[in-house]
């Protein structure tokens, strides 16, 4: 079988001045889009870059991502993708074992990228470097596309390698199940350093639509922008949604062309997705993982809005299956495998821990997600949250985020994150961290919950705090939670 990672040329042949991308107040042609991808390949080939080899970036959402991504199929090199958002500490120790040949900067870490790279270079030299020669390349579907780091809250973040199959079959399931069209337009607000160049801009740009590139998120802009320019798709996390239902100008906020909204990364809370469906935006829930990228389910907006709790029914060519702790097919819940051509190859020079993660069973690679899922009747998956977050309390299971979905219906609750923490008489329990909207006590809310779980589910810990703790993709860091509740335990 044989695909064109190179793909974006063909776009610039078949619709040179249909807009493509909106960045800093300008739409560039996919024909321009193509042109800037083709310089940067021949700066990258002037910096002595050859094919197999890193060129890292490190800054918020740039139209050099795109730059890259794109000129990454005409030279060979891998773009490799870093969370700016880590400490110097932590950059350091990704470029120590991702090794990169040269390192591309926004302008806000130029100090830092200088520090930390020999050849270090604003991401705008892209288009100014001396050029060097292509080479005759064609790259195959199972070269590297991507190193993407996993979004771990503990330790050095693993190299996940993307190949060129991945994005281009993601990006064919994500345009069918999901209905996508050309005219279809969609906010990148997400970090791209993270999973936002597979989420939508690859399917919508492999398709023909338009992507509108957000620097920083900021809900006013973001608003505005729907409005402004007809946006018809909104993807983010539970956190951004958030942000834009408590903004000012969310109620007067023109959202008419918007046909869906999606929810990656964690379930949006009820009050959250109310709030949007209340002025017209209907909601999918969403599911994906850097090494599986990066859209693995699908669901109609019937079913979704029916079962909102549930991510729906695997992608076409993705394959899932629910195997329990004896490592036996488990009919209803389990933790979560995966397989099929969006698997990554594995870890970058991380052999022991791609061991880990992909398995082989009945002749067919296994992505092992780590997730505990579950799958009804009607073969709806739900996603019951980490395996290594659940914990048993008193010898049952407790799922966090089950406590976490009544919390959020409590009106007094802006944030939650629930986590189990060692107790001498039941093993483990509940810690909820609560970020309020208004004051109320600790007990009014166990009598709240004790409502409505079973009471080995009631937190038996409360930690009110002003904001949770997150990651760069916005994920909560319950890692920082309970060394926060450990160490005022023993203060």
């Amino acid at each position: 079988m044989e695909l064109n990672a190179n793909w974006l040329s063909r776009l610039a042949a078949y619709h040179p001045e249909r807009p493509a991308v909106y960045w800093r107040g300008a739409w560039l042609s996919y024909a321009a889009l193509y042109r800037r991808a083709q310089r940067a390949a021949a700066s990258l080939a002037g910096l002595g870059v050859t094919r197999g080899e890193r060129a890292a970036v490190l800054g918020p959402n740039h139209l050099g991502y795109l730059e890259l991504y794109f000129a990454a199929p005409l030279l060979g090199f891998i773009p490799t993708l870093i969370n700016h958002r880590l400490s110097e500490a932590e950059l350091k120790g990704l470029l120590e074992y991702t090794r990169p040949k040269t390192l591309f900067y926004t302008e806000d870490f130029a100090a830092i990228a200088q520090r930390l790279h020999p050849q270090a270079y604003p991401l705008e030299a892209l288009q100014t470097l001396p050029e060097g020669s292509l080479p005759d390349f064609a790259p195959s579907l199972e070269d590297p596309a991507l190193l993407l780091f996993t979004g771990g809250t503990t330790g050095l973040p693993k190299g996940a390698l993307i190949p060129h199959r991945q994005l281009l079959v993601n990006a064919m399931q994500t345009c069918m199940s999901w209905g996508l069209t050309p005219e279809d337009r969609y906010i990148v607000a997400t970090p791209m350093f993270h999973a936002a160049l597979n989420a939508l801009a690859t399917p919508l740009l492999y398709l023909g639509g338009q992507v509108l590139l957000q620097e920083k998120f900021d809900p006013a802009e973001y608003l505005a922008w729907v409005s402004t320019h007809q946006v018809s798709l909104l993807f983010l996390v539970p956190t951004m949604y958030q942000m834009l239902a408590q903004h000012p100008h969310f109620a007067q906020a023109d959202l008419r062309t918007v046909r869906w909204a999606i929810s990656g990364g964690a379930p949006c809370p009820h009050p959250v997705r109310a709030a949007f469906r209340a002025k017209g935006v209907r909601f999918k829930q969403g599911y994906g993982l850097t090494e599986c990228g990066v859209n693995c389910f699908t669901q109609d907006l019937e079913e979704a809005e029916s079962y909102p709790e549930s991510v729906g029914r695997p992608m076409p060519h993705l394959w899932a299956r629910l195997v329990g702790a004896d490592g036996l097919e488990a009919p209803a819940e389990g933790e979560l495998w995966l397989s099929g051509p969006v698997v990554m190859s594995g870890y970058f020079e991380r052999p022991a821990e791609t061991a880990k993660a992909l398995v082989v069973h009945q002749g067919r690679t296994w992505l092992r997600t780590g997730d505990l899922a579950q799958r009804d009747a009607a073969g709806r998956y739900y996603i019951v949250g980490r395996a290594k977050e659940m914990f048993i309390s008193g010898g049952e299971n407790v799922y966090p985020i089950e406590i976490e979905r009544v919390l959020y219906d409590h009106p007094a609750v802006l944030e939650c994150a629930v986590l189990g923490v060692p107790d001498a008489r039941w093993g483990e329990v509940g810690l909820a961290a609560v970020v309020l909207k208004t004051p109320i006590s600790e007990e009014e809310l166990k009598g709240f919950l004790r409502a409505r779980l079973a009471g080995y589910k009631v937190p038996r810990h409360f930690l009110f705090i002003s904001e949770l703790p997150k990651s760069g993709p916005g994920k909560i860091l319950k890692s920082e939670l309970y060394r926060r509740f450990t160490e005022e335990s023993h203060a």
